[in-house]
């Protein structure tokens, strides 16, 4: 049973988990270890079963508790050379990941985890480095971008080849161009390596998702400039439009910023 839950999803703190029965992996860690123990805690979970952690980029959001995770459950933490300069670089960072617990990808790679054969693409983003994953576990294929610049030609094909996709919807544009934001913030945001707006979100799955995606999951929301439910009416319309959504059983849901999601079973 292949299984996956986020911790939280936001500029407060990213973390998720997928594992089967036997292999966990940690994509990201932005949330506080004693957060994060709390949430094992109260979902019957086991640091026992986490075996790795993968890291996306080096921006303190996703990265600020991984040193800490990786000393107090002795993980290795896999992330791309220019990821792991960030992190070390990362002020936001108070304990560094242990030279011994660094594994070092190259973008593009294929490699294998326990029972997961992963691979990395580059996504756009003004970090040191981001990438995003497909994870392979039997005939089920999972991809995760986040902090999405804008949608490259990988990304498209990735897009393609997964039954589950979770995909940042960061900002609505109207919410954004009207909201308090600087103009310089503003910009940031919905230039070609800021974030993916709610729209751009839902024309990237049009039209590149193949018929076997059948879970999307919203993630990385602003605070500010977004809400869960507008992101979620916006993509599942454009879905619709598109024939995709509803009839298809393609199912859409909104992954909290501050908050665990369920538990979810990928069958």
């Amino acid at each position: 049973m292949l299984k996956f839950m986020s911790f939280g999803s936001g500029s407060c703190g990213n973390c998720y988990y997928i594992c089967t029965e036997t292999y966990g992996m940690l994509i990201d860690a932005g949330i506080g270890i004693r957060k994060m123990k709390k949430y094992f805690c109260d979902y019957g979970l086991s640091f026992d079963d986490v075996k790795c952690i993968i890291v996306t980029h080096d921006h303190a959001d996703h990265v600020k508790a991984v040193g800490m995770l990786s000393e107090a459950y002795n993980l290795p933490v896999f992330a791309t050379g220019k990821v792991h300069e960030g992190i070390r670089r990362n002020y936001c960072v108070h304990k560094k990941v242990n030279m011994a617990n660094v594994r070092v990808l190259n973008k593009g790679e294929k490699f294998c985890l326990g029972e997961f054969e992963v691979r990395t693409f580059d996504v756009p983003h003004d970090s040191l480095e981001n990438v995003g994953y497909l994870i392979k576990c039997g005939d089920r294929t999972f991809a995760l971008m986040t902090d999405v610049g804008h949608v490259t030609d990988e990304m498209a094909e990735v897009i393609g080849m997964a039954d589950y996709l979770v995909i940042e919807a960061n900002y609505d544009e109207d919410m954004l161009w009207t909201g308090t934001y600087p103009d310089y913030l503003k910009k940031r945001v919905s230039g070609g390596m800021g974030h993916l707006s709610n729209k751009l979100c839902a024309r990237a799955i049009c039209e590149n998702a193949s018929d076997r995606l059948c879970h999307v999951w919203l993630c990385h929301l602003s605070e500010e400039n977004n809400h869960p439910e507008l992101a979620r009416k916006t993509v599942e319309a454009e879905l619709s439009a598109a024939g995709m959504c509803n009839a298809g059983g393609l199912r859409v849901d909104v992954l909290r910023r501050n908050a665990p999601s369920i538990m979810f079973e990928l069958e």
